[in-house]
């Protein structure tokens, strides 16, 4: 970005307002962040935006109303200064077990103290931008705490509150924003925090509700708190219900299509990659990126993934926010858009953060948006193919946009890109990328084949042949024997594994069993794949970064392809290893420190687990259904 960007005014706050230690030590540093480790954190969301709750009962992470919008939460990646809501017991407990509601997104956590034990009931109620906490005592008698420090704008706004119904209740306004928050117990304010102190005992509930409107409007009324566990119970277990996977792995594919369906935006259809900016790929690193937008490379594999489970809904959803987003000129395609399709995603940082355990700068926003990245035609124009052979829009729909995009293409589709990986070092004449070049031209072709539409099919199928060949003249190594990662290259990339699931050429042409054999070796770590392999780190990591989750799913799908099922079987099963205890997968995982790393909940590594599953229970299964290219036969 150009141009001096100054740090703006902090709020000062007393270091005795939140006396609650870390968790963990954050390697000795001073005055950062007390954030829990990434796994440690569980999602609840209503569809608009979503909150990130530790095991210590804090909601660390909240933007409110939409996932993109300005967070009151921001402990995450700062210190409980800028925001958090904390509800615990007063003495350490002696243990901490949590798990969801079967087939919900209703979170209970329950405390096991010296003097008894509570549960913790949180969730977001639907369609009533509220946040409901239910503290319910189960056995003895345990003294509870309560603290809430509400910090609008990334955690810079201390706002103006006043107490209602007699202490009971509070209303907190900031510039543009303003909660409500009913409680059962006394509140009262405690050096800019709002706390509580109340006893909990057996079968006794206390209720909490925080509700969200727009400053100019009316104070909003909190809903029933009961009320609006029934509804929300009734919501998520009749959504569950709609799943038609039956395989072997229905646990593991539920609670993914739940994240899927949680980090979805009700209005739009859009589905962000993640909830959160700014999780780091490496510890204390500056790969700290914003996903709180919707990518284009996810299309496919989000309408497969929701068709095959049975989704039709939310598959047609996502198609119709894909056409929206992306109309316009072919030459203005952006790898990334905001949720209801906004192409101005400018990024910049946020100084007064100091970013989950010191990794910094804490970015807002997302600079990839204005990158070349060549393979987002391949999968916008495959994603349209698959909604129009699935009968979720009709053929003809986009059919002028997409030919505008293939003549787009024909004159760009040489120029270097910055990739799959976004990398920001400059761009090359990535392999994959012009892989998705082809793509796009064959599933535009299939689609002028199969649904009659008028096409220059001649002159499509001559630039489909010259790209094909290309890409195995000048993306293959004759030294290596396998595909590399750039033209002349002679290293590996895991983007590699999606050559025979997308059709290029088919999982048993030799190029491809020799290219998965030696990315199974060259990137393998601990039983896991890398991205690339760059300058180590002394745990063994590639730039201290961690193994993408998605790269070793799409490992097993390759195995599956080639019929090596008992080997995908065991891969996915350690995969499945690697979820936290509710289920959920961040981008990355560090072998070496036994951590997630990366943004959380994260889109792409829940679909990537889904497809994967339902290619080894059914037939055919996702990557075989995209895998079927007559093309890709005819140059094997």
């Amino acid at each position: 970005m150009e141009g001096e960007q100054k740090e703006p005014h902090r709020p000062m706050h007393p270091a005795s307002v939140h006396d609650v230690p870390c968790s963990e030590q954050n390697d000795g540093a001073a005055n950062l962040s007390c954030a829990a480790p990434i796994e440690d954190y569980a999602l609840i969301g209503d569809c608009h935006t979503a909150a990130l709750i530790g095991n210590t009962g804090s909601i660390d992470w909240l933007c409110w109303p939409r996932f993109d919008s300005a967070a009151c939460f921001a402990a995450l990646l700062g210190t409980p200064e800028n925001g958090r809501w904390r509800i615990a017991p007063a003495d350490a407990p002696t243990r901490v077990t949590r798990h969801y509601w079967p087939g919900t997104l209703i979170l209970e956590t329950l405390f096991e103290t010296e003097s008894g034990s509570v549960a913790l009931i949180d969730f977001m109620a639907m369609d009533n931008d509220s946040i409901v906490r239910i503290v319910e005592g189960r056995t003895g008698s345990v003294q509870m705490r309560f603290d809430l420090a509400l910090r609008f704008e990334y955690g810079s706004a201390v706002p103006w509150v006043t107490r209602l119904n007699h202490g009971s209740g509070i209303r907190a306004i900031a510039g543009p924003n303003q909660v409500v928050l009913q409680s059962d117990v006394t509140l009262h304010g405690k050096a800019m925090t709002t706390a509580a102190a109340f006893t909990a005992t057996p079968g006794q509930r206390t209720r909490f509700v925080l509700t969200y409107a727009a400053s100019h409007l009316a104070q909003p009324v909190p809903p029933d708190a009961e009320k609006a566990l029934e509804a929300t119970k009734v919501f998520w277990v009749a959504w569950s219900d709609r799943c038609t996977y039956r395989g072997p792995y229905g646990k593991a594919v539920q609670r993914s299509l739940l994240t899927l369906k949680a980090l979805s935006y009700a209005p739009t259809g859009g589905i962000v990659a993640a909830p959160t900016t700014s999780l780091p790929e490496q510890p204390g690193g500056s790969r700290n990126w914003d996903y709180r937008f919707c990518w284009l490379r996810d299309a496919t594999f989000t309408l497969l993934a929701l068709m095959h489970a049975g989704y039709r809904e939310e598959a047609q959803a996502w198609a119709a926010w894909l056409r929206r987003s992306v109309a316009g000129t072919p030459a203005q395609i952006q790898t990334l858009y905001g949720i209801a399709g906004e192409r101005w995603v400018q990024e910049w940082e946020v100084p007064w953060l100091s970013g989950y355990r010191g990794a910094t700068p804490v970015r807002v926003g997302n600079a990839a948006s204005a990158q070349l990245q060549l393979d987002v035609y391949g999968e916008l124009i495959d994603a349209l193919f698959q909604a129009a052979s699935l009968g979720l829009a009709k053929p003809a729909a986009s059919w002028g946009l997409q030919h505008a995009l293939i003549v787009h293409l024909e004159k760009v589709w040489m120029q270097p890109d910055e990739s799959i990986w976004e990398v920001r070092g400059g761009a090359q004449q990535f392999t994959f990328s012009k892989a998705m070049v082809w793509v796009a031209v064959d599933r535009a072709i299939r689609s002028a084949e199969t649904f009659d539409l008028p096409a220059p099919l001649d002159r499509w199928r001559a630039l489909r042949t010259r790209i094909h060949e290309t890409v195995c003249r000048e993306g293959f190594s004759q030294k290596r024997g396998t595909f590399v990662q750039y033209f002349g290259g002679e290293t590996l990339d895991a983007s590699l594994l999606l050559l025979p699931l997308i059709g290029f050429l088919p999982p048993g042409d030799p190029r491809i069993e020799k290219t998965v054999a030696a990315i199974g070796q060259d990137l393998m770590a601990d039983g896991l794949i890398r991205r690339y392999r760059t300058e180590e780190t002394k745990d063994g990591l590639p730039g201290g970064e961690g193994v993408f989750l998605a790269c070793s799913f799409w490992y097993v799908d390759n195995l599956v392809l080639q019929g090596r099922h008992r080997e995908a079987r065991e891969m996915f099963d350690r995969l499945l290893a690697l979820a936290n205890d509710v289920g959920l997968l961040a981008e990355e995982y560090d072998p070496a420190g036994k951590r997630q790393l990366g943004n959380f909940p994260q889109a792409f590594s829940h679909l990537a687990l889904i497809n994967s599953a339902m290619n080894l229970g059914i037939d055919p299964g996702p990557a075989a259904q995209r895998s079927r290219c007559p093309e890709a036969e005819e140059n094997s």
